[in-house]
């Protein structure tokens, strides 16, 4: 029996502004996501980070919120209670983008770091949508990438220790959308980065 071929893997930058430490008795106030670029087999093919993007902004599903969180988006709370996306639609409505988007692929979603983000996303993607195009695992932590290609440990993988070429030139603003676009720069820089010296070695 022949092989089975794995499907082509489309990775989808997301980024999502919450109002506390995790989903449920806090909310997800935002999220943006951008498609950062498609692999096939050993070749990765970088995406327009612009081009195909997705953002809302959500009505709090709680009345708790963590002052400091609130605060690192800048969003206003009082206006997302009134004007902010039911969850249910904007689920619905990125369940049906990431489709679209990711047409003869496997959507990934990736994220720095994507534990955080995937936390919200998925717990979000699963109570308002009951279902997510990811699967339970389609998520790919950057930092966990650096770390492997570089070989430093986890905690030493900060951007701020990168080489300079893997980063975007775009200022990370905390507004979901742009940071999405910013990270899936990092994520095609990664993808395509061979450290000197070959592979798994450090420069």
């Amino acid at each position: 029996m022949p092989a089975r071929t794995a499907r082509p893997s489309l990775y989808i930058s997301v980024d999502i502004e919450a109002d506390g430490p995790i989903p449920g008795p806090y909310s997800m106030i935002s999220f943006g996501a951008a498609v950062a670029g498609r692999q096939d087999g050993a070749s990765y093919t970088a995406a327009d980070p612009e081009q195909h993007t997705f953002y809302r902004e959500l009505r709090p599903i709680s009345d708790a919120y963590v002052p400091e969180a609130l605060a690192v988006s800048g969003l206003d709370r009082d206006r997302l209670v009134r004007e902010g996306a039911e969850p249910a639609a904007a689920m619905a409505e990125f369940c049906a983008w990431v489709r679209e988007v990711s047409v003869g692929a496997q959507p990934v979603m990736c994220g720095y770091p994507a534990s955080f983000d995937w936390t919200f996303l998925y717990w979000y993607l699963m109570r308002f949508g009951g279902d997510s195009p990811f699967g339970h695992s389609g998520c790919l932590d950057m930092k966990t990438l650096y770390a492997a290609k570089a070989r430093v440990p986890l905690r030493a993988a900060v951007t701020g220790r990168m080489p300079k070429q893997l980063l975007s030139r775009r200022r990370h603003t905390h507004h979901a959308l742009d940071d999405a676009i910013e990270q899936a720069e990092l994520m095609s820089n990664l993808m395509l980065w061979t450290p000197p010296g070959g592979p798994g070695t450090a420069g």
